[in-house]
């Protein structure tokens, strides 16, 4: 069979559940490129990570209790880096993303989807803090907070609404500003880091195990949750790492068109079916190469790259203004550590590091508006909106653009806590990423063809992964029941 069912073939598959979703085609694997060809991938998932459990999250938990928990930031990078790679081996052999393989179990899985990527990110805590860090700058009063986040929320609706090829433009923007952020931080390791401090990274491991308990009564079990569940992208961002790798043309990601501009850009209207790998020797090969490949780029890009920002931030804000459960849960620690490198370095050290703040949380909430936009935009399509020759894949992805702009400025204007915002979001990401870890195991157990499949010490590894994610939010869910809402933050 596997001859007649490769390049060219008009066989449909019969992996693939075809009850809620059309049956696709066979086609064979293009083949792979150099790593150099696909480095960057990652950089828009790293990007939307890093303004959150980098900058804000982990480094707040440091000033409360120290570096003895930074492990677990570890961990919980780690932990993505595994569920990326199942997310991505989904895509690189059926060109669908993984939310469009859920759908083919059961067609509402997109709605859930979209809605656990929308209502966690309607809170616009990124928005927020980078506003906020934006008047560290120029010194201006927190009354200039919601006119700042709506000015930038508005420059990100303008810049990807006209962008020709949106997923292009998004990984210049990223890569751009990943670059800046990652120069300031090697200034900042060497100028104002501490060697006591990196060594407590491990020296305190043994101490911050034994407290954990002490540790979450102290900081709070949503706000651990979230930070574990931001070390990295987190929630439902973590999905769109299938968008990310076929628009760079990874795997069988190559066939599927982009996503446009409605404006400025040609559109493709129909849904964004894949195809199926014919189980051949040739496609065997290819796909080791592709999954050698892929690895490494998520292991650079995402893994390496989102470690030492998260270790090194959290160990330059002990090493200024180190342990104080004194300082409010807003950003006002934040500000101290820029003052306090000020004191350290020289003064022009305080608005460099304001700058690269700034450059991190205004990152996150450029990937922040993709994501949700482009996970919305593919679900709904390929899904409720299948037979629609209105409503293609881009005009869905600029109406949810324009959606999340318009109600996040709103909820700005309320003046809620950046912070307050950012548990929110991420407490919710959990919970999605303990629906979708359970999936995305059954998905690449039961639909890839066998040389594909999920498989030996990967397997328990995602298992693992998964039972983290579902027992914390059984947790979460106690603790609410139990001690109500209030407990949690």
């Amino acid at each position: 069979m596997a001859d007649d069912v490769g390049q060219g073939s008009t066989a449909l598959a019969t992996e693939l559940p075809d009850r809620y979703l059309p049956a696709v085609p066979y086609a064979d694997l293009p083949e792979p490129q150099g790593l150099r060809r696909y480095l960057g991938a990652s950089v828009i998932l790293t990007a939307t990570a890093l303004g959150s459990g980098e900058l804000v999250l982990w480094p707040y938990v440091t000033t409360q209790v120290g570096l003895g928990i930074i492990w677990l930031a570890v961990v919980g990078i780690t932990l993505q880096y595994f569920l990326n790679m199942e997310i991505e081996r989904y895509t690189l052999v059926t060109g669908e993303t993984a939310v469009t393989g859920f759908s083919r179990l059961w067609l509402p899985w997109g709605i859930v989807f979209v809605l656990g990527a929308i209502l966690p990110n309607l809170w616009p805590g990124w928005a927020s803090s980078g506003a906020t860090v934006f008047t560290f700058i120029f010194g201006w009063s927190e009354s200039a907070v919601p006119v700042v986040a709506t000015i930038f929320l508005l420059s990100i609706g303008l810049a990807v609404t006209v962008s020709p090829v949106i997923y292009q433009t998004l990984e210049k923007i990223e890569g751009v500003m990943v670059a800046l952020i990652l120069v300031f931080v090697v200034a900042a390791i060497i100028l104002a880091t501490q060697a006591g401090a990196w060594a407590d990274v491990v020296t305190e491991i043994p101490s911050g195990i034994g407290n954990l308990p002490e540790i979450v009564g102290q900081i709070g079990a949503a706000s651990l949750f979230g930070a574990i569940v931001f070390a990295g992208a987190g929630g439902a961002n973590n999905l769109v790492q299938s968008n990310y790798i076929r628009d760079k043309g990874m795997g069988m990601g190559v066939r599927i068109p982009n996503i446009v501009s409605p404006i400025t850009g040609q559109e493709v209207a129909a849904p964004s079916l894949g195809y199926m790998v014919p189980a051949t020797p040739e496609n065997e090969r290819r796909w080791r190469r592709w999954w050698r490949i892929a690895n490494q780029e998520q292991l650079i890009t995402f893994w390496f790259i989102g470690a030492l920002l998260l270790v090194s931030l959290s160990v330059l804000v002990f090493s200024t203004i180190g342990v104080n459960p004194e300082l409010e849960s807003e950003l006002s620690f934040i500000q101290a550590e820029g003052q306090a490198l000020g004191d350290l370095v020289a003064p022009w050290f305080t608005t460099a590091f304001y700058v690269a703040g700034f450059l991190m949380l205004f990152s996150t909430n450029i990937g922040v508006v993709d994501y949700v936009s482009r996970l919305t935009a593919d679900s709904l399509k390929v899904t409720f909106l299948k037979e629609s020759t209105f409503w293609s894949e881009s005009k869905i992805y600029i109406a949810t653009v324009w959606l999340l702009i318009v109600v996040g400025s709103g909820i700005i204007w309320t003046g809620i806590e950046p912070v307050v915002l950012l548990v929110i979001s991420s407490a919710g990401g959990g919970f999605v990423m303990a629906v979708y870890s359970v999936l995305i195991i059954m998905v690449n157990r039961r639909l890839l063809p066998g040389f594909a499949k999920l498989k030996g010490w990967r397997l328990p590894i995602m298992i693992l992964v998964a039972l983290f994610y579902v027992a914390f939010s059984i947790f979460l869910v106690y603790q609410m029941i139990s001690a109500g809402p209030a407990s949690l933050a």
